[in-house]
């Protein structure tokens, strides 16, 4: 392998170079809806927020649209919170305190807190932004970028600004393009020539094509880019609407398009075929993310240099296999493995650990997601399974092998994936309603 001089000096260089902060970034508030109860993700969120679950063996989720955030200049950044928070408030206040306010440059937390007059929390997207609204206009942002916390990808925001301002748009909604097949689960788009939204449907049956690309639908990000005094004025005529649900896609969106110039901006790499992004809301989605970034190449690309993945992460040492012993070795292949974790004369295949795992000798995972702080014994057989966070699996244990018999101690989704918890292993890590505490 050979590289150039100047890619010599890329990689030698100790310190990452974001994308300047331009007029146009200054001029931007992001405000990172991290609101969401996360039911589809089952006891994964039974003690923590969504964009706060763990994911690519060392960071959480709400990581990547906040380092989308840092590396495309937008410096000032608001996440609201409201279910289950502490987990994510501890994260952002590790990983996201380097901030200087004093120059302008902030992560600030807007837990709900009951801003207006009918003592409400957040009823939806949109309210979540209303009820924070003087919070808004204190920052005196000309754009306001709505990024959701719970979805997986690397994105330049300046482009999408920039198409917004150059579109003469109210508001511009990132896209990305999927097989009509699959668009059902998503808010579907109907566009002009010029990209400019003629009608969005919300999880419709029938989604419609883009013009010129049959059999390709065009479906909603969950980001958005409003320009201020629309933004005001909308969220101010939505939150006096009785029959509203308060929410971006089933509302303000829709509601915009007659009255409005809404555009659509399509979601492209540098190849510009359509970006990497996952809504990693459910958990075989989630489960497939994780697996997706063990590929050789993995479309998402965590080891980019230009575009690093922000995050808090402890102080572990470096990742040891031990033995080397005929069925007795510590190997781990195409797999992604955390700092703290020991693989102790076992074998690790297309799975992702996370720091401070242990697995023992004799032990084979494959296919699987194993949360930090993770005990696997010895002759272990994991397969296609989730194992959260502080997990003992004791000696001897299968998993993922025998859908009914997993079924009974644990939860098994439609795809056969193999959620593991401590409380359905009989763990008492945290305290229960019945006043059980630790010892």
């Amino acid at each position: 392998m050979t590289i150039s001089k100047d890619d010599q000096a890329r990689l030698y260089r100790y310190y990452t170079e974001p994308t300047l902060v331009t007029e146009l970034t200054r001029k931007t508030l992001a405000l990172v809806l991290a609101g969401g109860e996360g039911s589809r993700l089952k006891d994964l969120t039974a003690w923590r927020a969504k964009p706060a679950v763990p994911i690519g063996g060392k960071y959480r989720i709400i990581d990547f649209p906040l380092s989308n955030c840092v590396n495309s200049g937008i410096r000032r950044i608001g996440v609201l919170t409201q279910y289950k928070s502490h987990s994510l408030i501890r994260h952002l206040q590790r990983a996201w305190g380097f901030m200087r306010a004093e120059v302008g440059e902030f992560v600030e937390i807007l837990p709900a807190q009951q801003r207006t007059h009918k003592k409400e929390w957040y009823q939806g997207t949109a309210d979540a932004l209303f009820q924070n609204l003087d919070i808004m206009q204190r920052h005196h942002p000309e754009y306001v970028l709505v990024l959701g916390g719970d979805h997986v990808y690397t994105m330049d925001y300046t482009r999408m600004l920039l198409y917004h301002v150059q579109t003469g748009a109210d508001v511009t909604v990132g896209s990305i393009e999927v097989p009509a097949a699959e668009a059902t689960a998503f808010g579907v788009m109907s566009v002009d020539e010029s990209l400019r939204i003629t009608e969005f449907n919300e999880k419709p049956h029938k989604p419609d094509s883009m013009p010129g690309k049959p059999g390709t639908a065009l479906v909603s990000m969950g980001i958005y880019v409003f320009s201020k005094d629309f933004l005001y004025k909308t969220l101010i005529e939505d939150a006096g609407t009785t029959r509203s649900s308060h929410d971006f896609g089933k509302d303000i969106i829709p509601g915009s398009i007659s009255r409005a110039r809404v555009m659509a901006f399509p979601f492209r790499d540098r190849e510009g075929k359509p970006g990497y992004w996952r809504d990693v809301g459910a958990l075989n989605c989630y489960w497939q993310t994780n697996m997706d970034l063990c590929s050789i190449e993995p479309a998402l690309n965590l080891y980019d240099r230009e575009w690093p993945i922000w995050t808090y992460q402890p102080q572990y040492p470096p990742a040891k296999f031990i033995f080397d012993d005929e069925g007795r070795r510590g190997e781990a292949i195409d797999s992604l493995v955390a700092g703290g974790c020991v693989l102790s004369g076992a074998r690790v295949k297309r799975s992702v650990l996370f720091f401070a795992t242990t697995v023992d000798c004799y032990s084979l995972v494959k296919d699987s997601v194993i949360l930090p702080k993770v005990t696997i014994g010895r002759n272990c057989r994991i397969s296609c399974a989730i194992i959260d966070k502080g997990a003992v699996i004791p000696d001897g244990t299968v998993i993922g092998e025998d859908p009914v018999e997993d079924a009974k101690r644990f939860h098994v989704t439609p795809e056969g994936i193999v959620l593991v918890t401590p409380a359905m292993l009989g763990q008492n890590i945290y305290a229960r309603w019945e006043d059980e505490y630790d010892g």
